[in-house]
């Protein structure tokens, strides 16, 4: 049985919490939908300090941001994006139109087709999220996504130029300093300057979490990818200071990013909370770390692997890094999961800046039935259908009748009639099933 040496804050404290999130997303959202430009700018202002003419950069700005970027920095940020390029182009190849005849006459298919607009939020608040304009803006490139924009917020009085320099390559149409609910509100709802978009991607804070949850349906959504989440699966192959490190490497994300450890030794258990405290002494980004370990970290002592895949799956975390001795144990039994990172060689920082697959990951346990952005996210699998003889139309027709009258749609069933009617030269009464 699982046994808990440590356990995060309570489920009433953080329902609480996301109750008071909810509702200022709701307010704001509101006050967007009424007054546009102007919340906007009055909302900018208000958390971020932040008012300029326009939102939108002008080519010349881009260029001036781009020119402050360190040149290795811009290799950089050149290879990362190859690497996201690459995997979501293989993905793409895997998707298939298909178009198969499954009766005699009968013809059935579907398309892959690119969503018209996106906008794409980019977190830039406590840290300048570059890494998140080549997860979204890229993948949404290599699906044939038309029209792209993209939103970071204001760092240090003005555009990051680092950020706009990963959305410029990635090839984003449009870029704006707009940052928080009031950016997704702006991209999803539209104003008189930015016109909406169709679908928003993006990791985020759990407002910007929440301002897509409260939109979707008005729009559409990659998926909630709310605080940043971490598991680490481990056994006594690997030690404590590798498992603190890769925790608190992703507790310090921020305040309310859970971290938990599932181990089957409780040797390694104790050593790694031991290791987390002596890294918080040390550890630039220990305050948020520090927060994020005392109210969100967990450790859970397992008694065999079947017992961590289980308590794995109840977890649903977004990130789960596996350094056991036989890490693709974990690979062929565990269903819930955001990123696997498998063997002590990779970590999830891998995943989240270089390595190619896509960062933007289910939160919250959503992870029990979504997987992550990924290039297929941006494309509407769009079905067809094609009767090409006399028979088959009248072949289906009658049994289409019939299970019309079964339901009791009359219409529904005249309009099969009517094709048996004509194309089988039968006498089918209006509305009633073909025998």
């Amino acid at each position: 049985m699982p046994n808990h040496l440590k356990r995060g804050m309570d489920a009433g404290t953080i329902k609480a919490a996301d109750a008071k999130v909810r509702e200022t997303v709701e307010t704001i959202l509101a006050q967007v939908e009424e007054h546009k430009d102007q919340a906007i700018r009055d909302l900018s202002k208000k958390f971020d300090n932040w008012a300029p003419k326009s939102f939108r950069l002008s080519p010349a700005e881009i260029d001036a941001a781009i020119a402050q970027v360190p040149k290795r920095d811009l290799e950089d940020i050149k290879f990362a994006q190859a690497q996201v390029r690459n995997f979501a182009q293989k993905q793409r190849e895997s998707m298939k139109d298909i178009e198969v005849e499954t009766l005699p006459g009968v013809i059935l298919g579907h398309k892959h087709v690119p969503v018209s607009s996106i906008g794409c939020y980019v977190p830039g608040g406590r840290y300048p999220m570059v890494a998140s304009a080549h997860m979204s803006i890229v993948t949404a490139k290599v699906a044939g996504v038309k029209r792209i924009i993209a939103c970071a917020p204001p760092f240090k009085g003005g555009p990051h130029p680092a950020i706009v320099a990963a959305m410029h390559f990635g090839g984003a149409d449009e870029i704006y300093v707009l940052g928080g609910v009031q950016a997704v509100a702006a991209m999803a709802l539209g104003t008189e300057t930015i016109a909406p978009v169709d679908m928003i991607v993006g990791p985020g804070n759990a407002y910007v979490a929440e301002a897509k949850r409260q939109l979707f349906g008005r729009i559409g959504i990659d998926l909630l990818a709310g605080p940043t989440e971490t598991l680490i699966i481990a056994d006594d192959s690997v030690d404590g200071e590798i498992c603190a490190t890769d925790l608190l490497g992703q507790a310090e994300h921020g305040p309310n990013s859970p971290a938990v450890l599932i181990t089957n030794s409780e040797k390694l258990a104790r050593d790694t909370m031991n290791e987390i405290e002596r890294l918080l002494t040390i550890l630039p980004t220990a305050d948020v770390a520090r927060q994020a370990w005392n109210d969100y970290g967990e450790v859970i002592v397992c008694d065999s692997y079947e017992e961590m895949v289980s308590e794995a799956d109840r977890v649903a975390s977004e990130h789960v890094q596996v350094m056991t001795k036989d890490p693709d144990y974990f690979l062929n039994n565990m269903q819930n999961f955001g990123a696997l990172f498998l063997g002590p060689r990779t970590n999830v920082a891998y995943g989240d800046k270089v390595i190619g697959t896509n960062h933007t990951l289910p939160t919250k346990k959503n992870a029990r039935f979504t997987g992550g952005l990924w290039v297929g996210k941006f494309l509407k699998t769009c079905t067809y259908q094609k009767v090409l003889t006399d028979e088959a139309s009248a072949m289906i027709g009658e049994y289409c009748s019939r299970l019309c009258i079964l339901e009791g749609f009359s219409g529904h069933a005249e309009q099969a009639n009517i094709r048996v009617r004509r194309y089988g030269r039968r006498n089918v009464p209006y509305a009633q099933a073909a025998e």
